[in-house]
């Protein structure tokens, strides 16, 4: 079933990024000769209009554009509707228009979960109108106790105590402060699913240096529902939020890689995402709303780096373009689009990999 979820989650975001694509060349005069739901082998020609073919195939994750002219090799000066002969301007449109739909999706999809009702930490700017918080489970350490032990994200902290106490107060500081007091053996009562289950752990000291911890981080979370007239702007401003951050962590490791200190262990590949998406839809289908929203902006922030075969790349290589006033060499173009797509591939490989040995 989770594979089922990513699939359609998957399917959707790529679809959303090609149909940015293709209004754009369409609003731009280009011709447009095919736009496919899914990927080859085709498996019928749905429609044809205005000279583009709606097509169906195989494979089902998302759909492409064939836009005329996008290649360099397929330039044609005679015709006015190839994406070569129109303005740098508009080229540049069409190729970020793809991005440009993908933060549009995560704005509409978080707009409908605080519609819907949205997880919200009590923390946040609309702390005051969370109902009924409870102290959450939101991230926990590989390889430390609470790890070991199974504890999850999104486990609800219903009691701590240890032998001889039990602590009165829920709350993330008073926590950390009980789990620090004697270092013993900790149980925790949390709900999952709606189901209660107990845990027995030992703190480590290893996880910060002078302080006895489970390797867990918690906040309390209940639900935020707006009215109409705002859930769309909070849901601008919380989309808004999450570009920013997702700018902010893929410069740092972009960064540390230029330093020689990258660590792809930051970095999930599709098997990865696939147990996330299997943790979200034990939570329910506002996670997995929250989830796609999250992967779409990614989605967006990754395709737009300057690197060749990604959206960014294309749109690089128009600006130089129009500082050189004249075409690239078709053959530069090919050459730098296959390594980067090579590359790319070989990175998926990798990370894929490292996800598997992961799930052992």
């Amino acid at each position: 079933m989770s594979v089922l979820i990513f699939i359609i989650i998957l399917s959707v975001l790529v679809f959303v990024h090609e149909m940015g694509h293709f209004i754009a060349a369409k609003r731009a005069g280009v011709r447009v000769d095919e736009f496919g739901i899914g990927f080859p082998p085709r498996v019928a020609t749905l429609f044809e209009k205005a000279g583009t073919k709606f097509t169906l195939n195989w494979i089902p994750f998302g759909g492409f554009v064939k836009i005329f002219g996008e290649n360099p090799s397929q330039l044609s000066i005679s015709d006015i509707n190839s994406f070569q002969n129109k303005s740098k301007k508009w080229q540049a449109i069409i190729l970020a228009a793809g991005v440009v739909f993908n933060f549009l999706l995560a704005w509409v999809l978080i707009s409908a979960g605080f519609l819907i009702g949205m997880p919200y930490s009590t923390e946040n700017e609309l702390g005051a109108r969370v109902k009924n918080p409870e102290l959450m489970v939101v991230n926990v350490l590989p390889q430390s106790p609470a790890s070991r032990a199974g504890l999850k994200s999104g486990d609800v902290i219903r009691e701590i105590k240890r032998s001889n106490a039990v602590l009165e107060q829920l709350n993330p500081v008073s926590v950390s402060e009980f789990i620090n007091q004697f270092g013993d053996k900790i149980i925790l009562n949390i709900k999952r699913n709606e189901i209660s289950e107990s845990f027995e752990i030992m703190p480590s000291e290893s996880i910060i240096d002078g302080k006895f911890a489970l390797g867990i981080s918690m906040d309390e979370v209940g639900t935020l529902r707006l009215p109409l007239h705002l859930a769309p702007w909070h849901g601008m401003k919380t989309s808004v939020s999450l570009l920013a951050e997702t700018v902010k962590g893929l410069g740092i490791l972009l960064l540390d890689a230029v330093r020689g200190r990258g660590d792809l262990s930051q970095i999930t590949g599709p098997v990865g995402i696939v147990g996330i998406v299997s943790n979200a839809s034990t939570l329910g289908f506002i996670y997995i709303l929250t989830l796609s929203a999250f992967i779409s902006i990614n989605l967006a922030v990754i395709n737009l780096l300057p690197f060749p075969s990604l959206d960014g790349g294309r749109i690089l290589f128009v600006i130089i373009e129009a500082i050189k006033g004249s075409p690239i060499n078709p053959r530069v173009f090919n050459w730098a689009n296959t390594l980067g797509f090579a590359l790319l591939i070989l990175l998926m490989i990798i990370i894929t990999v490292r996800d598997i040995g992961n799930l052992f």
